[in-house]
C-alpha cells in the first residue's frame, strides 16, 4: 500500500531555518504531483507549495514569499520544502500529499495519500 512519511521538523528560532523531507513509497512517484500543506492549532489548512511530476512547474501560497523552496528528488521518491526565514506564524503540523497529475495546485481534498505530518514550531 501507499505510504507517505515526512520528516525533519522541529523547534527553531525566528529568522532560522528548516528542511522538511517527504519519501513515498508503493507508488509511481514521479507520476504523482506532490504537495506540502500545513494546520495550525484552531486553523483550517492551507496549502504551502506543489510540483508536478516531471518537477518543471512549482507552486506556493502567497505567504511563502520567496522563503520557501520545493524540490523533488525522483530516482529517490523523495520530497523536500527549504524553509528559510521562518516565522512564527508558521508554526504549524506540516502535511505531505500526493495526489493525480489534475491535482497539481493546493487544494487539499484533490490529494490522494497523506502523511501523519510533522511538526514545525518557531519561536520568537
Amino acid at each position: 500500500q501507499v505510504q507517505v512519511v515526512e520528516s525533519g521538523g522541529g523547534l527553531v528560532q525566528a529568522g532560522g531555518s528548516l528542511r522538511l523531507s517527504c519519501t513515498a513509497s508503493g507508488l509511481t512517484f514521479d507520476d504523482y504531483v506532490m504537495g506540502w500543506f500545513r494546520q495550525a492549532p484552531g486553523k483550517e489548512r492551507e496549502g504551502v507549495s506543489c510540483i508536478s511530476g516531471s518537477d518543471v512547474s512549482t507552486c506556493y501560497g502567497d505567504f511563502v514569499k520567496g522563503r520557501f523552496t520545493i524540490s523533488r528528488d525522483n530516482a529517490k521518491n523523495t520530497l523536500y520544502l527549504q524553509m528559510n526565514s521562518l516565522k512564527p506564524e508558521d508554526t504549524a503540523m506540516y502535511y505531505c500529499a500526493a495526489g493525480p497529475a489534475w491535482a497539481y495546485g493546493l487544494v487539499s481534498r484533490k490529494y490522494n495519500y497523506w502523511g501523519q505530518g510533522t511538526q514545525v514550531t518557531v519561536s520568537s
